[in-house]
């Protein structure tokens, strides 16, 4: 798809994009690793689906700070902060975007399989879906990888292989509704959707996926200027690698990207 060579216009020394779902195109070099940043917790976030179907830990379980379980911290809806530090306030009040709380909820896991996070990610999401990728630090940012494996992920969450439908159903629907919060560098949203460590675009606006993706897209952008996002209703998946760090850039060329890349699928599929 030509639409995807605009990216080459972005000012990245490397950069990479590919659809998946509805329409398959790759543009760029798609087996170059790169860091995924915070896309990385859409794959913590995977592998915590399967420890939960495993009955290796419970959504509603104790972890992160008085009062908050499991689903709280995967949900940003802990009361932690950004980074590790005491709570900023009690939890389910607000939509606090956390790291600190994504790799408290990927500890657990931890402690409860016995093993590293970066082994039991491998053992569950890396090994079955095929990538080459690895986790080489946090669970909430730490991801490194090719374009190949985010398509992978995003065909994955596409059509579950290695969780229920039911499963990946209730992770990517509104946690704790209703909570306000600040959609980082896009501004204060009212409300702050978000599922379990998957962002909601529900009526967000501005946000990075565009204007024409549907309510029900979900995804995650990082800060390595990286993103992925998957519209269920479409049957859509655009996934984009770069070295380029995240700024105002991007804040304009991810949504135009985006609508532009809806719109000529929209029109294939019309022909």
């Amino acid at each position: 798809m030509n639409a995807l060579s605009v990216i080459d216009s972005w000012g990245a020394r490397t950069a990479a994009a590919g659809l998946a779902g509805a329409a398959e195109a790759v543009h760029g070099p798609h087996d170059v690793p790169l860091r995924w940043a915070s896309v990385t917790k859409l794959l913590t976030g995977l592998a915590t689906l399967v420890a939960v179907e495993e009955g290796t830990v419970d959504l509603a379980e104790p972890a992160g700070p008085e009062g908050s379980t499991l689903r709280h911290l995967l949900a940003h809806a802990s009361g932690l902060g950004p980074e590790e530090g005491p709570p900023l306030m009690p939890p389910g009040q607000r939509r606090i975007y956390s790291n600190y709380g994504i790799e408290l909820a990927a500890a657990l896991v931890a402690e409860r399989a016995g093993m590293p996070f970066s082994e039991y990610l491998r053992a569950a999401v890396v090994r079955p879906l095929g990538l080459r990728g690895a986790l080489a630090g946090s669970p909430a940012w730490g991801f490194r990888g090719p374009l190949d494996d985010l398509l992978a992920l995003a065909r994955e969450l596409l059509a579950p292989s290695i969780v229920a439908a039911e499963t990946l159903a209730e992770a990517t629907a509104v946690q704790f509704p209703g909570l306000d919060g600040v959609l980082p560098s896009f501004g204060r949203m009212t409300p702050n959707d978000w599922g379990l460590a998957f962002e909601l675009r529900d009526a967000k606006t501005p946000h990075w996926t565009g204007a024409r993706a549907s309510p029900r897209t979900f995804g995650h952008f990082g800060a390595a200027g990286t993103f992925l996002w998957v519209d269920p209703d479409a049957g859509l998946a655009l996934g984009v690698l770069t070295d380029r760090e995240f700024g105002d850039w991007a804040k304009e060329a991810w949504p135009a990207l985006s609508d532009l890349v809806v719109r000529v699928v929209r029109e294939q599929r019309t022909k």
